[in-house]
């Protein structure tokens, strides 16, 4: 048997690890140049894209870009381009996942950071594109738009002071961005209750563009923001003070002259009537708010009012009335679609005297909403601004001088009584606030402890206003109707056939005022006011008429 010399079997020994290695290092060298080859030619193609969407090209740089990152996954450059291409096409959802890709291979370039922020901005994902932008604005608050951006998603987290610092940082050279910022900034403010400020911002925003949708909402809210404005923004204490004279000619309420079937009932009716009636008389008013708590769109209001008058015939001093009421208010102020709003919550309690005597105890809380939907053009007139206000009132009465809490043969005559009252007012307004008209409506249902008195009422309420050009007097007139639908009989008086029936009122309102303003920050107002109740019970049926003269004055 052969064998190999001690050389020729270390030969033998050597030459397998080495042939096996010689290949491993030609197929390194095989796939090295592959994927060299490809990382090469995928920059290639991005610096074709790159030329391509410079030159505004951008179907043919998408496509440069997507062959980069088929042959190069993991090439950063390729995935950020791609998600600025998107973006340049406004396909801002399809930008989000390369921006994503390119943030993951490089989690700390801010440019990708600042880019993928933009893209979720701009398909409204402000939850998510808040982080990202807060970030970037940390470090370089004077990147090019990160101002408006930030801003912008502050303000739809209803941070609006932080909102207004982010805008006052923007630096942009785009114009409509430039505009957009004063524009949301004023808006900002606005919410605030800095409605001067606010106002300066909107002109601002307007000078940059004459001719542009945003221009046109700028000098719409300005002139909302102009028309509603607080006297109050600075204040945080009002005071109202009124004293004037009166002439009523139907103090008690006295019924009309009506002949009805029943005897007894035309008796009574008689004696009513027999009343004295009319009489000259003097009143005084005090309204006094404090904002205890101011806070952004947040505000709490204390109220107190007193109310008085004095009949000057001695025969009518026990009609003399006097009103106390307390209250607390609660306001947040918003903007919605670029519509203003205000809602509202409001507790009151009031106590009236009769003669100082205790009469009515009122319990009141008050929802209300305001909004200031969009102006319209109505041709041959101009524009018409909008104001709409919504309000569910919910109320417990308690009277002190019932009969039927002495003698329990009248308790369907309490009028001790719970009522709901849901409606809204919406009001028209042309050159800025000059001439007004209103329309509303009311539904209310009471519920009182005396089925006579409970009942479904609908009010329809209109108006008009209009501030003359001569020492800027007001006229202005209100008129609503007012239609009650009792849901029992009646249990003391008859209608006109002597039959106890359920009333069925419509009583009408005329309010008409004249009001001049005076130095001093007084105020003087004529006004007269005629109320017509027609019944089918004719003791309810009556009409009187109110003139009255006041002068106010305001702090």
């Amino acid at each position: 048997m052969n064998r190999l010399s001690f050389p020729g079997r270390f030969t033998r020994w050597l030459l397998f690890p080495l042939g096996t290695l010689a290949i491993f290092l030609v197929c390194l060298i095989f796939f090295t140049r592959s994927a060299f080859a490809s990382q090469a030619e995928a920059e290639v193609d991005i610096a074709q894209g790159v030329l391509a969407y410079e030159h505004q090209q951008y179907a043919q740089a998408l496509s440069f870009f997507q062959q980069a990152t088929q042959l190069d996954p993991q090439n950063i450059r390729g995935h950020y381009y791609t998600g600025l291409t998107y973006l340049a096409v406004k396909q801002p959802e399809r930008a989000v996942e390369p921006f994503k890709t390119a943030l993951q291979l490089r989690p700390s370039d801010a440019d990708i950071q600042y880019q993928l922020g933009v893209a979720y901005f701009s398909t409204k994902a402000y939850d998510k594109a808040g982080p990202l932008l807060e970030s970037i604005f940390q470090q370089t608050p004077d990147r090019e738009n990160l101002g408006y951006y930030v801003g912008l998603t502050r303000y739809q987290n209803k941070n609006y002071s932080e909102a207004v610092e982010a805008f006052d940082k923007n630096v942009t050279s785009n114009t409509n961005l430039q505009q957009l910022a004063k524009f949301y900034r004023g808006l900002s403010l606005g919410v605030l209750g800095l409605s001067q400020e606010a106002v300066t911002e909107l002109e601002a925003a307007q000078r940059i563009q004459a001719v542009s949708p945003i221009t046109s909402s700028s000098i719409r809210i300005r002139d909302e923001l102009l028309a509603t404005r607080r006297v109050t923004d600075a204040k945080r204490f009002r005071a109202q003070i009124s004293v004037g004279g009166y002439y009523d000619d139907n103090v008690p309420i006295n019924p009309e002259p009506e002949t009805i079937a029943d005897a007894n009932q035309q008796l009574t009716l008689n004696d009513f009537r027999r009343r004295k009636a009319t009489s000259p008389g003097m009143l005084a008013s005090v309204l006094l708010d404090y904002a205890f708590f101011r806070s952004g769109p947040m505000e709490a209001t204390a109220t107190y009012s007193f109310f008085q008058t004095l009949n000057a015939n001695n025969y009518l001093h026990q009609l003399n009335l006097q009103n106390h009421l307390v209250g607390l208010s609660g306001f947040y102020r918003g903007v919605v679609s670029s519509m203003p709003y205000q809602l509202g919550l409001q507790y009151t309690y009031d106590y009236l005297f009769l003669n100082m005597d205790g009469f009515l105890s009122r319990h009141t809380p008050t929802f209300s909403g305001t909004l200031i939907p969009p102006t319209f053009k109505v041709p041959g007139i101009g524009d018409v601004s909008n104001l709409t206000n919504i309000l569910i009132r919910y109320q417990v009465k308690e009277f002190f001088r019932e009969t039927a809490d002495r003698d329990s043969r009248f308790l369907s005559e309490s009028r001790d009584a719970y009522n709901v009252m849901t409606g809204f007012l919406h009001t028209y307004r042309f050159a800025q606030d000059r001439f007004l008209i209103r329309l509303g409506y009311q539904f209310d249902n009471e519920s009182a402890d005396g089925g006579a008195f409970s009942y479904r009422g609908h009010r329809l309420v209109t108006g008009w206003q209009v501030t003359t050009p001569w020492g800027n007097v007001t006229l202005r007139h209100d008129y609503d109707v007012y239609w009650r639908d009792y849901k029992n009989a009646q249990s003391l008086f008859t209608d006109e056939d002597g039959i106890l029936s359920p009333r069925d009122d419509r009583q009408q309102t005329h309010l008409v005022q004249l009001i001049k303003p005076l130095p001093y920050n007084l105020t003087f107002t004529l006004q007269y006011q005629r109320i017509d109740n027609r019944s089918d019970i004719p003791v309810y049926d009556y009409s009187k008429d109110v003139f009255t003269g006041l002068v106010t004055w305001n702090y």
